[in-house]
């Protein structure tokens, strides 16, 4: 008898999953069909990377990026619109940076350098050195400081291009970039260079943030990163000649602390307005390109998933909250403040989603939660395989919505196809140009599509939670 019930129970649910999932098909493919015949993400990323361009934290097109955003995020008749104030760290990169090797005196090759984020200038008339070759920053260790004082280190470990996730690849060589300074002056060095985190082959120095640690202000090295045809070059000259020099100048500078903002805009919730869904990108870019695909390209993605929600029809039950962070590039402190915040105000983040790989082809979603969460979001699976999104994987979200992650809360990155993204990441070929119109309106898409869901279906409360 017991099992008749359950039996006769489970037909009478058939109707109403199917009902469910119907529903569900229809509010994908309204917000598919907005967002690729009527969206605004392509028109907004237009303006911030042509208009504005280039917004290193705390510099004047960073601030022109906020009153930008916040104006259009009032326009869009959401029910609040605010800036949060936050501190941010300013550098700048001063006059181009020249660099050149050097044969014999006289006979030069000029290369393509920038300076890292972060870093102190050269001497007022340059730096010029003998340059010793390193893979990575074990081989300070083993080399000592007999061989390395006084010279120029240059990290020429390259991204492996044998990975076909191309961020376990950038994982993989990045702390040269980051620490190769800081470390390399302990053993006497007097700068270093880095080839650029970059899979292909070009004249294209790629900057990024690196840091000194507690290294003395009087012991910083200068640190820029060179092309990775210049690496090649390099490399290739020092196997024939160890006795060359390398020159670089550059005249970067770090200022006091500037004030900036998050820029933040949400729709209140119809029935549970105390549980709050973020997305989020990052404002602030570096100073090279326009920031298009890193990462203006999250940022209007996810302005567009609150107009779609409003375009569609859809009367969200949660609270809706798109945030664009200042300050990922750098120092991470827009994300901070936030998350600070809303541990003062006792805010209840059930879900935060971060698009910040680019404005490519969406691919799906990976997802930093437990395995209830994830089982609930893989049954969505089949909504999304119309739109060739395949990709739900356990593994990481974004830097932003990071400092989110506690009480259960349910983090997740956007996951664009990744293997051109570094071609661009931080370097001036960041342009709107490589930005693809209806790539950009996918993925704006693919993030609603993912919100709606979450928001209807709400989170699976971890035990932790519960108790």
């Amino acid at each position: 008898m017991i099992k008749k019930s359950v039996l006769f129970s489970m037909l009478l649910l058939l109707p109403v999953l199917a009902m469910a999932q119907n529903e569900d098909e229809v509010q994908l493919k309204k917000i598919y069909t907005q967002s690729l015949t009527n969206g605004k993400s392509y028109a907004w990323l237009d303006y911030l990377s042509n208009q504005i361009g280039g917004r290193l934290s705390g510099s004047f097109n960073a601030e022109r990026a906020v009153e930008y955003t916040k104006a259009q995020l009032d326009s869009l008749g959401l029910d609040r619109v605010w800036l949060q104030p936050v501190m941010v760290p300013k550098w700048t990169r001063g006059i181009k940076e020249f660099a050149y090797i050097e044969y014999s005196p006289g006979d030069t090759n000029n290369i393509d350098i920038c300076a890292l984020g972060g870093s102190v200038a050269t001497p007022s008339g340059g730096l010029k050195g003998n340059v010793i070759e390193v893979q990575g920053l074990e081989d300070l260790e083993k080399l000592g400081e007999e061989k390395i004082k006084g010279k120029i280190v240059f990290y020429n470990r390259p991204m492996q291009a044998d990975l076909i996730q191309t961020f376990e690849a950038y994982g993989g060589c990045v702390d040269q970039r980051y620490s190769g300074a800081a470390e390399a002056a302990k053993y006497g060095a007097v700068g270093v260079i880095v080839r650029s985190m970059n899979l292909r082959l070009d004249d294209y120095p790629h900057t990024g943030s690196m840091s000194y640690g507690d290294t003395p202000a009087s012991k910083r090295i200068p640190a820029a990163a060179i092309s990775t045809n210049g690496a090649e070059l390099l490399s290739s000259v020092l196997a024939l000649n160890k006795d060359i020099k390398f020159y670089f100048r550059q005249t970067c500078k770090v200022f006091p602390d500037a004030q900036s903002f998050n820029v933040i805009g949400e729709i209140k919730g119809s029935t549970y307005p105390n549980e709050i869904i973020t997305v989020g990108g990052h404002l602030d870019s570096w100073d090279l390109g326009d920031g298009s695909h890193d990462d203006g390209a999250g940022c209007v993605q996810s302005m567009e998933v609150l107009r779609l929600l409003k375009e569609t029809g859809y009367k969200p039950k949660r609270t809706i909250r798109a945030v664009l962070f200042m300050n990922e590039e750098n120092g991470l402190r827009g994300a901070t403040k936030y998350a600070e915040v809303a541990k003062e105000k006792e805010e209840n983040h059930v879900f935060a989603l971060e698009s910040d790989a680019g404005g490519f082809t969406p691919r799906g979603f990976s997802f930093d939660c437990d395995d209830a969460n994830f089982k609930q979001i893989t049954s969505w699976e089949p909504l999304f395989k119309p739109y060739l999104i395949h990709y739900f994987e356990k593994g990481g979200s974004g830097a932003d919505v990071g400092p989110l992650k506690g009480n259960g809360t349910v983090l997740a990155g956007l996951r664009p196809d990744s293997q051109r993204y570094f071609d661009h990441h931080h370097a001036a070929n960041d342009t709107f140009e490589h930005v693809n119109k209806r790539e950009l309106e996918l993925g704006a898409a693919t993030m609603t599509a993912l919100v709606y869901l979450i928001d209807k279906y709400g989170t699976v409360p971890s035990e932790k939670v519960k108790g």
